[in-house]
């Protein structure tokens, strides 16, 4: 081979000359044939997590609940009475920016797939999105095709969408981001299912969707940065049909159930090469394949495009002999392929055929085990932008209603069918969503992370992104249990960028380990960077939690007319984000331990029979959580006093506040609490109606409703 030919081989490939030669040292020669495509797909950053590997490792900690985690498709926690939940969040950043409508779509469906893997239903999806400023080239497409993508795989796969958060900045501008999250159940006679191959003789079986040339270096393409021409990589990303997602579904579910499958893995990122070369791995075995026996839309698909495709809905899954007649019945009646690839081998390696021709014999482990792990240099964490005193200057709620950031979002959220299946309490109109368990209990989901945040500091923006989200179970009285993360973040070869993930990454942990709320599954995301800018650093997380009953759970807004309104202050931090022309910067200092205290009496507090509302102060600061909790009718009449440390106070972010609404008396029930956890409480002011009045400032609840409402209208006129 010569240089230039190498050098060609390497840029298809998307390998860099150090790989190539840890290539050729595991080998003891030069790659051949299709090993180029297998080290491609799972040396990529997608499959591999080279630059996070080694500190991923930071979330070891592991509670009683815990049943699987990190290396399966989906963590696992118990939660007793016989149930258990599966749930997970990835990313589909590229691919959507891309080709919005497929790769929002493709997201949902492959966090589906890595849920009913494991043998849960799945009951639940979110999404986490943030999009550049409205006026930017292309975004007013790229929100419409997302959001119609999210909706249209999910109403049709009949799994309601029932909660998300929605970011605009202009770091967004070149790479969106779309992160999903799905929730399965389950019940006490649903077996977890894992990907371990094993039991020599064993059949390898391809079930699902038959394959094309679609998502084809989908992983590689989704493991580099944006240059001009990101246009181009639209064959790479991948179509989906939700009607086939459902028909897999049901037919994998049944044939767990039925104790058909010995293991069981989605062919996701880099498609059957990982399914397969994963599995074998983790069993220690060996397999034979005959990709000449793969269903094909198109005849003319070659060995390599079969390896790398990532067509959707499809899986490969280990059965024993006797058992594949049943497997193929079930299948057969759903209306979909299941066909026998070849058998597991003593090994330990696979032996990969093409019409009779052996054309690869690897060890698995080469390329799962032995993939490159990168200690990048990064930057020590120091807090950037730290101040004794912040900007004083009050923002305008009126301006922060109408504005992109402040907005009503329910036109992204009326498209989601968010109570198919029966199972939903509250949904995307309340700050968290409740699904109601078999057992009567509830189950609580809610996103985090503030990009705002992660722009005044990477350590407190990690806290938060466990901290808060936490927080608004807790004001619930749902307790926190695990959490799930999506990791996206710009060029890990920046030590700048490293540095704010390592700190983000240890905060995280830090605060999980706390709460004791592990984290059990999640997905990173680097390279989300176009022409050398990168994103907003954003650690983004999912957070479940559990209440006993579903009865008495305080609503989002305002309840009685006369119930005293009582804000809860723990004294921490207060910040001003880079939002409406201020200087992002914060000052005073986190105490983790102490958060994690006061978070539990919060949960406490939220169980209280005589709390009718409650909400997490964030964003915009108290004025705008005020606003939040106004309905049609009941508003608020909320005086300054000795709450107040400034005239501008209704417009100070802090870590952290919560609102309370409730009948007279509430402040004394809060009061010894505050004691306990070095908190402050006070009652500010009262439920009434048609207004809301902050301090002298009094506005008409009609006017604001508008404000609110038609935001949306004003930034992206043609999608109202």
């Amino acid at each position: 081979m010569t240089e230039q030919e190498l050098a060609d081989k390497l840029k298809k490939y998307r390998l860099s000359r150090g790989e190539y030669g840890m290539m050729q040292k595991l080998l003891g020669r030069d790659p051949q044939g299709v090993e180029w495509a297998l080290f491609s797909a799972l040396w990529s950053e997608h499959c591999s997590y080279k630059s996070s590997r080694v500190h991923l490792k930071k979330f070891a900690f592991r509670s009683s609940r815990v049943l699987q985690s990190m290396g399966e498709n989906a963590g696992v926690i118990d939660l007793g009475h016989g149930e258990k939940v599966a749930f997970k969040m990835e990313s589909h950043n590229h691919p959507s920016f891309i080709e919005p409508y497929q790769g929002a779509a493709t997201g949902v469906g492959g966090i589906l797939r890595d849920i009913f893997t494991m043998g849960a239903r799945p009951i639940a999806l979110a999404n986490y999105l943030c999009f550049g400023r409205p006026q930017a080239e292309r975004m007013s497409a790229i929100v419409d095709g997302v959001v119609a993508g999210i909706s249209g795989y999910g109403n049709c796969v009949g799994v309601p969408t029932v909660t998300g958060q929605t970011e605009f900045h202009e770091s967004y501008d070149k790479n969106v981001l779309v992160n999903a999250l799905a929730v399965g159940l389950f019940t006490e006679s649903d077996p977890i299912v894992t990907s371990n191959a094993r039991g020599v003789g064993n059949l390898v079986v391809y079930v699902g969707a038959k394959t094309g040339r679609d998502g084809v270096h989908g992983a590689s393409m989704a493991s580099e940065a944006f240059g001009e021409d990101s246009a181009s990589k639209r064959p790479t990303v991948q179509i989906g049909d939700p009607f086939y997602e459902k028909l897999l579904i049901e037919s994998c579910l049944e044939v767990m159930k039925e104790n058909l499958v010995v293991a069981i893995q989605d062919m996701g990122a880099a498609g059957i090469t990982s399914s397969s070369f994963e599995m074998a791995a983790k069993g220690g075995v060996g397999l034979r394949l005959h990709l000449d026996q793969v269903p094909l839309r198109d005849s003319s698909v070659g060995p390599e495009e079969i390896l790398l495709s990532e067509s959707q809905e499809r899986m490969l899954l280990v059965c024993e002999p006797k058992k594949l007649e049943a497997i193929q019945e079930v299948f057969h009646r759903w209306g979909l392929d299941a066909s026998v690839l070849g058998e597991v081998i003593k090994g330990p390696e696979i032996e990969l055929f093409w019409k009779k021709d052996l054309i690869c014999k690897i060890d698995p482990k080469l390329l799962t085990d032995h993939a490159p792990m990168y200690e990048r240099p990064y930057e020590p964490w120091v807090p950037k932008r730290k101040r004794d005193a912040l900007e004083t200057t009050a923002l305008k709620l009126e301006e922060l209603l109408s504005s992109a950031e402040g907005c009503s979002r329910r036109w992204i959220y009326q498209q989601y069918d968010q109570r198919v299946g029966a199972k939903t309490v509250r949904d995307c109109d309340d700050s968290i969503a409740i699904q109601r368990l078999p057992s009567g209990r509830g189950l609580g989901l809610v996103l985090g992370c503030r990009p705002s945040l992660m722009r005044v500091d990477a350590q407190l923006g990690g806290y938060d992104a466990a901290f808060y989200p936490s927080l608004e179970l807790a004001a619930k009285g749902f307790q926190p249990l695990a959490l799930t993360d999506c990791l996206n973040f710009g060029n890990p070869e920046k030590p700048e960028i490293m540095g704010e993930f390592v700190a983000a990454v240890e905060a995280l942990a830090d605060a999980s380990k706390l709460m004791n709320a592990p984290v059990i599954s999640g997905n990173v995301s680097f390279y989300n960077e176009t022409l050398n800018r990168n994103i907003t650093s954003t650690p983004a997380t999912g957070v479940v939690g559990l209440r006993d009953s579903i009865e008495g759970i305080p609503r989002s807004q305002f309840v009685n007319d006369g119930d005293e309104i009582v804000l809860w202050r723990l004294p921490a931090v207060k910040f001003t984000s880079d939002q409406f022309g201020r200087e992002a910067a914060f000052s005073g200092a986190l105490d983790p331990e102490m958060t994690s205290r006061w978070l539990m009496e919060v949960f406490q507090m939220g169980l209280s029979k005589h709390v009718s509302a409650s909400r997490v102060v964030g964003k915009f600061g108290l004025g705008y959580a005020l606003y939040r909790m106004c309905g049609e009718e009941l508003g608020a009449k909320v005086a300054t006093g000795a709450w107040a440390e400034a005239p501008g106070d209704f417009y100070q972010e802090r870590l952290y506040e919560v609102l309370l609404s409730g009948p007279a008396g509430l402040l004394e029930e809060v009061t010894p609490r505050a004691g306990r956890t070095g908190s402050e409480a006070w009652k500010i002011g009262t439920v009434t109606k048609g207004v809301l009045s902050l301090g002298s400032d009094t506005k008409d609840l009609k006017g604001l409703h508008e404000l609110y409402r038609s935001g949306w209208r004003k930034h992206f006129p043609g999608l109202s």
